[in-house]
């Protein structure tokens, strides 16, 4: 039928229906040209911001990612720890050891168990599987032999610069040998690391050290005024003494930015086993510990009834800053202080050294030594002199020198033509 209808039709209908079709071809034809070219042309709009920021005359802004912002606030947080904490820790030290001597193995057995009480509750999991929950340590991210190493060094370190005291060896001289330890640390790093140092950077080195020494020299020495009664014998123990803690400390460095590397910053579980790990070597000195308490019991007096021409102004003065209700407990007071910045100060030593190279943390603690070090002169009545004051500047100089050669080239701006 609808053959018979198409047959039908007249010639001029056909080619009435003939241009309709062409017109409604050629109608899609430009409709979907049209698309096309608006798909083609459209952009990203990450692509377009790119074009306007490129544009002359509009400086691009500079941003900083949330990752560097965040590591600069937590590197300015570890370099207040260690600074702050660090120098009045220095400060309480020189305080308890002017007491006296003996006090030493007494106070380094006072900071290892703090530090190991405060940490504990952080490395505690209890045990519910029985009537009463039982204690146990979590596991831990790094073996236990490597703190064991760490625990000999750092307990015999310390160990032997307390006693140093003991054996007459003045401050002045414990600083000149402590802050010799960048140099020891850069020597490890290069022949036991196989790094590879600038020259810019050993030069910076060698200037913080030699301002760290100049530094101390300045400040009179207890040693020059009693050498003629002094015992030769025991001011060479005690130098000896000195010159093995400063390989000690070398060695700690270099073991503990080994083990940070390979088994990732555990700052806070290096901390915790490196102090109560060394608290079974204590069991051997406790003749040691129970006459500093027994010295630091009778010492109140200095405090409480001070003579003018026997006592020192510094005991008089910090006597004057305390309310009289709490003078005869002074040598309690800046015990407490001290173990409690030895915790704001390791914590902060711990989370630097995590974080940087053993050299790099050996330099910061270089210049809170030279800071330490003009406090004291100043809080305990040495005068300034020339010298301190050079010794102090080529200290912050070195520091800046050593920072500027450490720090990364800036990346060539690639030219596209």
């Amino acid at each position: 039928m609808d053959a018979r209808r198409s047959r039908s039709r007249t010639p001029a209908e056909r080619r009435r229906d003939n241009a309709t079709a062409a017109v409604t071809n050629l109608a899609f034809q430009k409709k979907g040209a049209g698309h096309a070219n608006n798909v083609k042309q459209r952009k990203p709009q990450a692509a377009v911001k790119r074009e306007k920021e490129a544009e002359p005359g509009i400086p691009r802004p500079l941003l900083v990612s949330k990752p560097v912002a965040l590591s600069l606030v937590d590197l300015s947080f570890m370099l207040s720890l260690v600074f702050g904490g660090c120098c009045t820790n220095v400060w309480t030290y020189e305080y308890i050891l002017k007491i006296d001597s003996r006090l030493g193995t007494a106070l380094t057995f006072s900071q290892m168990a703090f530090v190991t009480l405060s940490q504990l509750p952080g490395f505690l999991s209890w045990d519910t599987r029985y009537y009463i929950p039982i204690p146990k340590l979590k596991t831990r991210h790094v073996p236990i032999t490597q703190w064991i190493l760490q625990v000999f060094v750092l307990t015999t370190g310390n160990l032997l610069t307390s006693w140093a005291y003991a054996f007459h060896v003045p401050l002045t001289i414990q600083i000149v040998f402590r802050s010799a330890g960048l140099a020891v640390s850069l020597l490890f790093g290069r022949f036991l690391l196989n790094k590879r140092y600038s020259y810019s950077q050993v030069a910076s080195v060698l200037l913080v050290s030699a301002g760290v020494v100049l530094a101390t020299l300045s400040r009179p020495s207890v040693a020059k005024s009693q050498q003629s009664t002094q015992d030769v014998t025991d001011y060479t123990i005690g130098i000896s003494m000195l010159t093995l803690s400063l390989i000690l400390t070398g060695v700690l460095g270099m073991l503990q930015e080994v083990t940070y590397k390979k088994y990732g910053p555990h700052w806070q579980e290096g901390l915790f086993y490196t102090h109560s790990l060394s608290l079974p070597v204590f069991l051997f000195l406790i003749p040691h510990i129970n006459t500093g308490w027994s010295s630091l019991q009778a010492s109140s007096a200095k405090f409480t009834h001070p003579i003018p021409h026997e006592t020192e102004p510094a005991f008089a003065a910090l006597s004057k800053l305390l309310p009289s209700s709490l003078t005869a407990y002074t040598p309690y007071l800046l015990l407490l202080i001290n173990l409690i910045t030895q915790l704001i100060c390791v914590s902060g030593v711990n989370q630097l050294s995590s974080r940087v190279s053993s050299v790099s943390t050996n330099l910061v603690l270089t210049t809170r030594k030279a800071l330490s070090l003009c406090f004291s002169v100043w809080w305990f009545g040495n005068g300034w002199n020339t010298e301190l004051g050079v010794g102090a500047s080529m200290v912050f100089l070195g520091s800046l020198l050593y920072t500027l050669a450490s720090s990364p080239p800036p990346a060539p701006n690639k030219k596209k033509d």
